[in-house]
């Protein structure tokens, strides 16, 4: 009789498409074994469960999960961010911050709730309605929504595509009701087919961005705590916006 860990665990090897051998390899384990355990032949122990956890690479909100599935406690802890013990993570997230100006830098979580920001930051928010700006702000939301940036984003069709490549690989990755409905509301903002221009620049989606300041050319990339074994500081996601030519610097320096 099928468990509920053998049911999880024969749904997460489907999504990573992976054989029960290529899985027993990873995990350190047999063939049959982890046939076994789908079928609820084999009650696992709580290692082989941490092992094929992180053979799946799942998050560590969905190790917790699949532990609580085979009926074990959960290994990581999940700390709210106004709890102390998180202080320094919110210190260093904050220096990262203040380093990175003059440029835009934002720190949000997985459902792209804005979490920090730095002064520079400003020129993303600039001209957006007010209920888009109250907390907890979403910044997926803000990028895409019609009172929102969009009409100030001089690349809105190829931009829009960018922004929900991570939101779809992260529900895809780990299914979850608030990130289907985010993204059921972000779709109806996106035009048609995607039309790449001249401009393009192959390697990465530039932000083209009207501003008060001047028009201007970012490019983004991404932190994330690597080595977190707190589950909510895995979910964090430092976004810094680096200028795609000397112009955009030239007027974010000034």
């Amino acid at each position: 009789m099928t468990t509920a860990f053998g049911s999880a665990l024969k749904d997460w090897r489907t999504r990573r498409r992976l054989s029960q051998l290529e899985l027993a390899l990873r995990a350190g384990t047999t063939q049959r074994h982890v046939s076994f355990m789908e079928s609820g032949r084999s009650v696992p122990g709580r290692g082989m469960v941490v092992r094929v956890a992180e053979s799946l690479q799942l998050p560590l909100r969905e190790r917790n999960a699949l532990l609580l599935s085979a009926g074990y406690a959960p290994t990581y802890p999940e700390t709210d961010l106004s709890d102390p013990a998180l202080r320094p993570v919110l210190d260093a997230l904050e220096r990262l911050l203040d380093g990175h100006e003059p440029y835009p830098a934002i720190v949000v979580d997985r459902f792209g709730d804005l979490v920090a920001t730095n002064k520079a930051a400003d020129v993303l928010t600039e001209g957006a309605a007010p209920e888009l700006l109250e907390p907890p702000v979403n910044v997926l939301r803000l990028a895409l929504h019609p009172r929102g940036m969009a009409p100030r984003i001089g690349n809105f069709d190829d931009w829009a595509r960018h922004v929900l490549e991570r939101p779809r690989q992260e529900h895809a990755k780990a299914p979850h009701p608030r990130h289907a409905e985010l993204l059921a509301e972000l779709e109806g903002y996106l035009p048609g087919p995607p039309n790449l221009d001249a401009d393009h620049l192959g390697f990465a989606v530039p932000l083209v961005l009207r501003t008060s300041r001047g028009e201007m050319r970012l490019l983004t990339a991404i932190t994330t705590f690597a080595t977190a074994v707190d589950v909510t500081v895995s979910e964090l996601r430092l976004e810094t916006f680096l200028p795609a030519d000397d112009e955009t610097a030239h007027i974010l320096t000034r």
